[in-house]
Parts: C-alpha cells; sequence; structure tokens
C-alpha cells in the first residue's frame, strides 16, 4: 500500500511505452476494469461495516473503561469487549488462563521443571493483549518501567511483554470489575 502510487505510475508509463500489442489486451482491460469497479464496492462495504461496529462499540457502556488504559484503542477494545464480556471468571486467573497468557508449569510424574508460556487459550484475546501491551510500552510509563525491570531480570523481549501482559490483565479484570478508569502508578523498587 505505500508504493501504491509509486508503482501505478511505472505500471501506466510502462504500459504508455509499450510497442507490441498483445492479442486479448482490449478483453483484459474489459476484464480489470470490472474487477476494479468490484473491488471499490467492495472496499466501501467494508469501511461501512467497520463504522457500524465502531458504533457499537462506542456504545458500549464499558468501552471508554477498556479504553482509558494507555495502549488500548476503539478496534483493541472492541476484541476485548467481544472476548471477554458476558463470560463470568472468579478472578484475574482465570481470566488470563482463558486468555492463555498463565504461565504452565512443565510436569513428568512428580518432577516439575519450571514454567513455560501457554499454547492455549483464546489466540485472538491473546494476540491483542500482546499488542496492547506492546503499544503501551510508549504510552505509560508503569509499563515501561515494568517491562525494563523484567528484561533486567533476564527475560526476553517477547516474555517481558507476555509479563506485561499478565500485569495488564489483573488490572483490566478490576477495571471491567468494578466500571472504572485506568490510573497509571509507576512503582517504586518492587
Amino acid at each position: 500500500p505505500r508504493l501504491a502510487p509509486k508503482l501505478t505510475e511505472e505500471i501506466f508509463q510502462a504500459l504508455d511505452e509499450q510497442t507490441v500489442i498483445v492479442a486479448g489486451t482490449a478483453s483484459a482491460s474489459q476484464i480489470i476494469s470490472s474487477l476494479a469497479a468490484q473491488l471499490e464496492l467492495i472496499l466501501a462495504q467494508r469501511s461501512e461495516a467497520e463504522q457500524q461496529i465502531l458504533d457499537l462499540v462506542e456504545a458500549h457502556p464499558l468501552s471508554a473503561v477498556i479504553r482509558s488504559m494507555p495502549g488500548v484503542g476503539v478496534r483493541t477494545s472492541a476484541r476485548i469487549l467481544t472476548e471477554v464480556v458476558g463470560k463470568d471468571f472468579k478472578d484475574a486467573s482465570h481470566l488470563a488462563s482463558y486468555a492463555g497468557i498463565a504461565p504452565v508449569d512443565r510436569k513428568s510424574g512428580t518432577s516439575i521443571k519450571g514454567s513455560h508460556a501457554s499454547r492455549r487459550g483464546n489466540k485472538a484475546l491473546k494476540r491483542v493483549l500482546f499488542l496492547s501491551a506492546f503499544a503501551s510500552l510508549k504510552a505509560d510509563q508503569a509499563s515501561r518501567a515494568y517491562y525494563d525491570r523484567k528484561c533486567a531480570e533476564g527475560k526476553r523481549h517477547n516474555q517481558a511483554v507476555m509479563a506485561l501482559a499478565r500485569k495488564r490483565l489483573n488490572v483490566l479484570f478490576a477495571m471491567l470489575r468494578d466500571g472504572c478508569f485506568y490510573e497509571s502508578r509507576v512503582s517504586v523498587g518492587a
């Protein structure tokens, strides 16, 4: 998409310079113009559907609560609303398990070999929470401080972002439960 204007100009320039006429060029141009018209119609329908979805999200009472959290926009809040609201979670740990961001222990018999990321859970929600946590690194000092602390503990980037997503999920659960807006707190020390 970024190169579309440049490529379009180059294509038309190459077509103008073309000296050989290929059989069926006229019918191909009719087909291409027909496909282009269909594509314009589909894009218009897509943007109309997107606007309807955004209007529905804006109308939801918890939308403003969710969007008060840094790194959460309209599309992210729409996904969170569709995946979380209406389901009954006892606590934030159950929600984290549902989302697939709660760490899982490796067990074999009586030995426990440490924890790793879960491969289960709601993939769409997990992805949204990860991307939201990543976006919050620039927008929120508390998120950045937590991420830096996890990196200093030896966690790789994805592990630190996933740990941040888990922490933010605890906050999100409390926000949804209580209906309160996000308050940033930069923790010192622990």
